[in-house]
């Protein structure tokens, strides 16, 4: 199987692509292919410019650097997204990857007769997020059915993709940098299960739970 394991946090030293290499890693290592894209690094332009505009209004083509990322994309099984959570959301870089990248006629369409046509039918999107809450926090404020609405339904499978898993650390600079190792290490290896086609230690969703996170 192949992944494309996109990252998105300005630090390279982060815990966000730390995470991301573990995963990649891991991947690697149980036989996959794996292709990644540090959106920071890479300078990708997250703005929604009048190229942008014009192309959703139908008046346009897309700019070569979507372009660029949907063939990407298209080479993968298995889209990773690692990146921090802002705001009980997303970081805007990442985001912005999403609203010019994620366009009608690539990643869904419009048919007058038939309405909604999704697209990315074919992919897996497998989310791996950086928190600096507590599990228990985000039961108690409904931050885990918000994502859920918001990014896994908004996003994934609005555009027909499914969601292969959802993995949160939570807990911010909380606990041993060893222990914090150790629980990276057991998501990376779930994660690379799921893209594989494995059974994992765990069924549905793995949420790792008391885990620190510089982010």
């Amino acid at each position: 199987m192949t992944a494309l394991v996109v990252v998105s946090h300005s630090d390279p030293d982060s815990l966000t692509h730390h995470v991301a290499t573990t995963v990649s890693d891991a991947i690697r290592a149980a036989g996959g292919t794996v292709e990644t894209a540090d959106l920071a690094a890479e300078n990708f332009d997250p703005r929604f410019s009048t190229a942008d505009l014009d192309l959703f209004r139908g008046n346009g083509t897309p700019p070569a650097d979507v372009i660029a990322e949907q063939e990407r994309i298209d080479r993968a099984d298995h889209l990773v997204l690692a990146f921090p959570m802002y705001w009980w959301s997303m970081p805007a870089l990442l985001k912005g990857w999403i609203d010019r990248v994620f366009v009608s006629g690539w990643a869904f369409d419009y048919d007058p007769g038939v309405g909604l046509v999704k697209k990315l039918n074919r992919l897996t999107v497998h989310l791996v997020v950086v928190a600096a809450e507590g599990s228990e926090s985000f039961a108690r404020h409904g931050v885990d059915e918000a994502f859920r609405t918001q990014i896994e339904r908004g996003i994934v499978e609005y555009c027909g993709a499914s969601v292969g898993s959802t993995t949160f650390v939570h807990g911010s600079d909380t606990r041993d940098r060893d222990d914090l190792r150790a629980e990276i290490t057991e998501v990376g290896a779930a994660v690379a299960a799921r893209v594989l086609g494995r059974n994992p230690r765990t069924d549905g969703a793995l949420s790792v739970s008391n885990s620190p996170a510089t982010v």
